[in-house]
């Protein structure tokens, strides 16, 4: 009986460090090599705090997104920061937008032509299509497409690029699957390689979303880029000044 005992404190010791291990982002479900991704990046906003840039410019990262805005009124504080910054230590640098669901797309998207400049290289404007930290509205699924259009329509005008959708999976499900969109993905999944249908092909993939990086002291979401340093430069939209 105590050597049952003994095996099943164990086993929940176990079980509870490798939870802690996960949570603190010391183990991850995934880790992608450089070999098969040689182009690997990083998504932040203003919950990274303040970045040590020259830091972060010693790692082996080739891009950064950075969160601009949400909603029809909301601007990330660190936004105009941040994207200095990654230009500045030649980071291929995006931005991306937290799309709310309680709130029309046309308003969405002059938000975020509002706050981001198309005075400076940019690859794809992202669109963060997901249920975590959005309203409790759940539109029918061709209300929804059609203000997803509505936005990408704008964005498409103001920056000559067609945007790109960042999705989870239980969104993906919910509103994308099978919606036939002209729209490239960015698919977040921590716990295995991306595998949606092969219609839609993916751009980049978030792996990680407790990630450690030196130059930034809170987690951090990686990704990688499915293809090599030159496809992502050819990417990258430069305006007239």
């Amino acid at each position: 009986m105590l050597a049952k005992v003994k095996t099943l404190l164990g086993i929940a010791f176990i079980g509870v460090m490798i939870i802690f291990l996960l949570y603190s982002g010391k183990i991850r479900f995934n880790y992608p090599s450089f070999e098969e991704f040689p182009v690997q990046g990083l998504d932040i906003s203003h919950h990274q705090g303040k970045i040590n840039w020259e830091q972060l410019s010693k790692q082996n990262y080739k891009f950064i997104y950075i969160k601009a805005t949400e909603g029809g009124d909301f601007k990330d504080p660190k936004f105009k920061n941040n994207w200095l910054n990654s230009h500045k230590n030649f980071f291929l640098t995006g931005a991306y937008h937290f799309f709310t669901l309680c709130k029309p797309g046309l308003e969405q998207a002059i938000n975020y032509i509002a706050t981001v400049p198309s005075t400076s290289p940019m690859l794809p404007p992202a669109i963060d299509l997901e249920f975590g930290g959005n309203c409790s509205n759940r539109p029918s699924k061709k209300e929804l497409l059609m203000e997803i259009k509505s936005f990408a329509n704008e964005i498409k005008k103001a920056y000559q690029q067609e945007p790109i959708l960042y999705v989870t999976s239980d969104f993906y499900k919910a509103y994308l699957e099978g919606a036939n969109l002209p729209y490239k993905l960015w698919v977040r999944n921590i716990y295995k390689k991306p595998s949606i249908p092969s219609k839609d092909s993916w751009l980049f993939w978030q792996y990680a979303n407790r990630g450690h990086v030196e130059g930034i002291k809170t987690f951090v979401d990686i990704n990688v880029f499915n293809g090599e340093l030159i496809d992502l430069q050819y990417l990258l939209k430069t305006y007239p000044n």
